[in-house]
Order: C-alpha cells, then sequence, then structure tokens
C-alpha cells in the first residue's frame, strides 16, 4: 500500500509522515518513506520511481505537496494508494514555513496554497484543529481499516 501525505507547504506532511514512520516500526510494520524534499528536479518522476522499487510488503509513505492533479494522477497509477490531505490556513501555513531551518520562499507558500488543486482523499485531516500526536492517530486509524 502507498499513503501520499499531502498538502501546502507548512501544514504538517513531514511531521505527520516521520511519525507514522516510526509508530509502524514500532509494531515491527515494514515501512519505507520518501520525501519530495528530498529530490531537487523532477520531483514526482523521481518519487513514483523510488515508490516503484520499493518492497512489496512495505506501506510505503511519500511525503510532498502533490498539489498538480497530474502528479495525483500518476501515483495512483502505482497500485493501492490512498490520499492523507494535511490542511491548515495559508497564515499558519507561512508562520510554520518561517520557523523552519529549511523554510522555502514565502511567494513558493503562497503559489502552492493558490494553485493547490485537491485530490480526492481518503482521509483530510486540519493540523489546526488536531495536533500533532491526535493526527497520527487518524491516520493509523485510516491504514488500519485500509489494510483490512
Amino acid at each position: 500500500m502507498i499513503v501520499a501525505i499531502c498538502g501546502p507547504p507548512g501544514a504538517g506532511k513531514t511531521t505527520v509522515a516521520t511519525r507514522v514512520r516510526r509508530r509502524l516500526e514500532e509494531r515491527d510494520s515494514p515501512v519505507c518513506l520518501f520525501h519530495s524534499d528530498d529530490f531537487s528536479s523532477r520531483t514526482y518522476e523521481q518519487l513514483a520511481d523510488r515508490v516503484d522499487e520499493a518492497p512489496a510488503d512495505a506501506i510505503t509513505l511519500v511525503d510532498g505537496t502533490f498539489y498538480r492533479r497530474e502528479w495525483q494522477t500518476r501515483f495512483r497509477t502505482l497500485g493501492t494508494v490512498r490520499f492523507v490531505l494535511i490542511t491548515a490556513s495559508l497564515e499558519t501555513c507561512l508562520e510554520r514555513n518561517r520557523e523552519r531551518a529549511d523554510a522555502i520562499d514565502e511567494q513558493g507558500v503562497h503559489v502552492v496554497f493558490r494553485e493547490f488543486e485537491e485530490p480526492d482523499p481518503d482521509l483530510e485531516i486540519d493540523t489546526e484543529r488536531c495536533g500533532p500526536d491526535e493526527t497520527v492517530d487518524l491516520v493509523m486509524a485510516g491504514l488500519e481499516s485500509w489494510l483490512h
């Protein structure tokens, strides 16, 4: 199973993906995690290649904005893919981005937020209403239901 954790920069995707991976590892579940930030060009092509090479028995987590429909569509061809949409207001995303060590240009946050083409998510979580632990609990509950 592939779980694409998507949303605008600063919404909390990397925090959620990293904590979900840790929770799965604690349960001895095979898991792979790929971050879009690890690629500087052809990001979603490279992510798709990596996901395609991941072990078939692992839960594959992918952390990226996926703000263009074409990228979402490409990933849906890779197998059983669930999209988890992580949201927050533009103001919150900008504030969180400013606090990051690897902050992106604020104009980039505005562009992604404005041009975001929402996927048809299997799960949507507003990280202004849910803290990190509750968000991870919701993703884990989603995973349990999708696997059974």
